[in-house]
């Protein structure tokens, strides 16, 4: 890059150009003939173009680059017009750099390159000035034009060496008195480069009077904004002077003094602040607003609340992120065992923001059953970001104004939820945990989820308006997550904003796992027992979590250790733990009393009319026995069990599918004339709706019509549609987990659950058989004891359809 641009020399004589020149890409310069111009050298094949220019005979051919930042250009990333120059001198530093000051010589115009891997030279024309008539009166008018115009520009505040003013009016040559002023003008590089390309001296200073034109244009501006700024600071001090007397009568007159002072620390702190423009320009309202009221009114406790806001958010305050991958996963290894998959997409996302610190448009929402760890991953993402954290909670909010705040014309009036956040946490940057988005509500005050819209779009939350605040307040810099147990109650417009990651139920081993590295460690230092007095083994830990919890997370449990510690730590106040107590089966007993759940059993034997389904709800999987039986009647469908609508429009599918294959199932019309068939979903009290029974019910169904058992050693989920397609379902791995803790290993699922597969433990995939199906009458066929689809040969002893691992 070069330095300075010097003045051209007085000499005329130019060496004779050879045909082939080494060539020295410029960054950020373009040099004019006969400029002397120090040059700055350091990238490897600029210096080996010097050093064969000054073996060969000290000529160079100076091209500027097109991209400037590009390090390692190309033939095709340089002009085609540059300037044959002549290294006059060379210095080289002690780094390696080299620092040439070369002289312009002539206009060359590049006829192809010849590069090699070292360096690369190029073949050039010079490009010949065209004879000049005797000078005219256009000509004159022009040059007479170009030096007043440069001596106006020196009169605005142009910095240009006296030398060139001096040369500029001696010179008659249009072309050289166009490079001089060319090379002297703060221009960009594409307008340089456009006057080094035009080789006629007239039309080139007729280029550069209009260049010289402009920069008179923005001279001018700049002097009037000097102006303007000047003026502006005359009359802060006029104001100043006038605020100082009216001080000296308020304190004569003995009042305002309390609210002067209170001004007075209001600009103190705002002093110390960066705080954008226009909240700025409405705090300076309000503060000589404040000045001007009276101190007992309502008006000034409003205006005075609200200046105390808005100097105490943190207006430019940011936390610095901590992008080490490395930390970040220990940090996530250390809140929380497995979630393997869950860790894996948060590390993906710090990577993105450590390559791309601007990215904006990512919003997590975790969602799964409760107390499986989700607000405590906010609390491990802000931990490894090195940010501040806040949890918002949403759950039964119906006030949009706790979201966007009250106007202030409301009496108690605050701002949102949002700005409190911030002011809570002092900084503009924070990690905010939106918990329990599915929860909000929506009455005649307005839909918060709607109002959160704008905090969640990255492309109008750099200009949240909180209507407290009632200016712009810029949310692009937040990290918003949110989480939910549910995502149907969620509004679709508010879901679309967001990534969802799910997070399962824990499995028992996940669960022994978590409790052996966080739940115990974690009671035993909150009721202040040690190891020494307390030890809970794994068998015993496995006994608790069988016996007194049945969930999908881990409260529960929590709770159950805590009352062990509570009852331990009375033994070890009252005296009365003489040595190390070893939890059993036993002690589990008389500190938790009897077991609080016993275990589902299955059936004992194939049954006629039960079938063993598996059901999802908000706190893990669950069993589901489906029970039905005929009796005389007229043809009718009851349901019993607190059924919603899906289910009964599931069973009425089943029963209709069969009437349709009467005929090939060897079923007597007359069965569907005379019987009515009543299918009872166990536990009634409890409400069961979903997609997920339809093969149960057609199964249980067939059964009872061909009074054929069940087998007792299988369970089913899965969707019948009219044709008997089975159709895909959800919850696959909670639905998992409650057959295998009713110790049953074969699960009849839809085909197109195979996929779901692969997102259950391999060790859980290890303990079951899955056999997809992609037809109801494979469920027949699997399912009800020595049944044989109709038409087809007699079946070979078939082999267990084990998982994928």
């Amino acid at each position: 890059m070069a330095d300075d641009v010097l003045l051209p020399t007085p000499t005329e004589e130019q060496p004779k150009l050879p045909e082939e020149l080494p060539v020295l890409p410029l960054r950020d310069v373009v040099v004019y003939p006969y400029v002397i111009l120090p040059l700055s050298v350091s990238r490897e094949k600029s210096i080996r173009a010097v050093d064969t220019a000054l073996v060969e005979n000290r000529m160079i051919l100076l091209l500027s680059q097109k991209q400037t930042e590009m390090d390692n250009p190309k033939p095709e990333d340089l002009y085609q017009v540059g300037t044959a120059a002549l290294i006059m001198r060379v210095l080289k530093l002690p780094d390696g750099r080299i620092r040439a000051l070369v002289q312009g010589l002539q206009r060359v115009r590049v006829e192809y390159f010849t590069e090699t891997e070292n360096l690369f030279k190029a073949r050039v024309e010079p490009l010949g000035e065209p004879e000049m008539k005797s000078p005219d009166l256009e000509q004159d008018a022009l040059l007479r034009s170009v030096k007043q115009t440069l001596e106006k520009a020196v009169a605005l505040g142009k910095t240009l060496p006296q030398e060139v003013l001096v040369i500029a009016g001696n010179l008659d040559n249009p072309g050289r008195l166009a490079d001089l002023v060319a090379s002297n003008l703060d221009l960009k590089l594409a307008q340089t480069q456009e006057v080094l390309e035009i080789a006629h001296p007239g039309l080139r200073l007729k280029r550069v009077n209009e260049l010289l034109q402009r920069e008179i244009q923005l001279l001018e501006v700049q002097q009037k904004i000097t102006m303007e700024a000047r003026g502006e600071m005359d009359k802060s001090q006029r104001e100043y002077y006038l605020r100082q007397q009216l001080k000296a009568i308020q304190q004569e007159l003995g009042e305002g003094s309390e609210l002067a002072e209170e001004v007075t620390a209001f600009r103190d702190k705002l002093a110390k602040m960066k705080v954008p423009e226009e909240p700025l320009v409405e705090i300076e309202r309000n503060l000589k607003k404040l000045e001007r009221m009276h101190p007992d009114s309502s008006e000034t406790a409003v205006t005075r609340t609200y200046l105390e806001w808005m100097t105490e958010l943190p207006w430019g305050t940011f936390t610095e992120d901590n992008l080490d991958l490395k930390q970040a996963q220990t940090v996530l290894d250390e809140d929380h065992f497995g979630l393997a998959k869950i860790k894996d997409r948060l590390l993906e996302f710090l990577a993105v923001r450590k390559l791309k610190p601007d990215l904006r448009g990512t919003i997590l929402c975790f969602v799964g059953p409760p107390g499986v760890g989700k607000t405590s991953l906010g609390k491990s993402i802000a931990r490894a970001l090195g940010r501040k954290y806040s949890r918002i909670s949403l759950g039964g909010v119906h006030d949009e104004s706790e979201i966007r705040g009250h106007r202030r014309t409301y009496v108690g009036a605050m701002p949102g939820r949002i700005v409190q956040a911030l002011h809570q946490v002092k900084s503009m940057n924070p990690v905010i945990m939106l918990d329990e988005v599915d929860k909000i509500g929506r009455d005649m005050r307005g839909d918060p989820s709607a109002a959160l819209l704008e905090v969640l779009d990255p492309e109008q939350n750099h200009t949240f308006r909180d209507h407290y605040l009632n200016v712009p307040l810029d949310l692009s810099q937040v990290l918003f997550l949110a989480n939910a147990n549910e995502l149907d109650p969620i509004h679709p417009a508010f879901k679309d904003r967001m990534e969802i990651i799910h997070l399962n139920s824990y499995t028992l081993e996940e669960k022994l796992g978590i409790a052996e590295q966080h739940l115990i460690p974690k009671q035993l230092e909150k009721h202040g027992v040690t190891r020494q007095q307390l030890s809970i083994p794994r068998r015993a830990l496995k006994a608790i979590i069988t016996g007194y919890t049945r969930e999908a997370g881990l409260r529960q449990l929590e709770r159950e250790l805590g009352a062990v510690c509570r009852k331990v730590a009375r033994r070890v106040a009252e005296g009365t733990l003489k040595k190390k107590l070893v939890l059993t089966d036993a002690g589990i007993h008389e500190l938790l009393g009897p077991v609080k759940l016993l275990q589902d059993e299955r059936l004992k034997a194939p049954r006629v009319g039960v079938v063993t389904g598996l059901a999802w709800t908000s706190v893990g999987g669950d069993v589901l026995f489906v029970e039905a039986l005929k009796m005389p009647g007229k043809g009718g469908l009851i349901l019993t069990g607190q059924l919603g609508d899906v289910m009964k429009e599931s069973a009425q599918a089943a029963l209709s599918y069969i009437r349709s294959r009467g005929e090939a199932f060897q079923i007597d019309p007359e069965v569907f004339q005379k019987q009515d068939l009543h299918i009872h979903f166990p536990e009634g009290a409890i409400p069961k709706d979903g997609p997920s029974a339809g093969l149960a019910i057609a199964t249980v169904l067939l059964s009872v019509l061909k009074d054929v058992p069940v087998r007792n050693t299988l369970a089913m989920t899965g969707e019948i549609d009219l044709r008997g397609e089975a159709l895909a379902i959800g919850g696959l791995k909670e639905k998992a987990l409650a057959a295998l803790r009713l110790g049953i290993k074969d699960i009849l699922i839809p085909h197109a659950n195979q996929k779901d597969l692969e997102e259950i433990d391999p060790e859980l995939r290890k303990q079951l058989r899955f056999h997809p199906v992609k037809h109801v009458e494979e469920v027949f066929e699997q399912a009800l004891v020595g049944w044989k689809r109709p038409g087809a040969p007699a079946a070979k002893p078939k082999s267990k359809v084990k998982s994928r691992r």
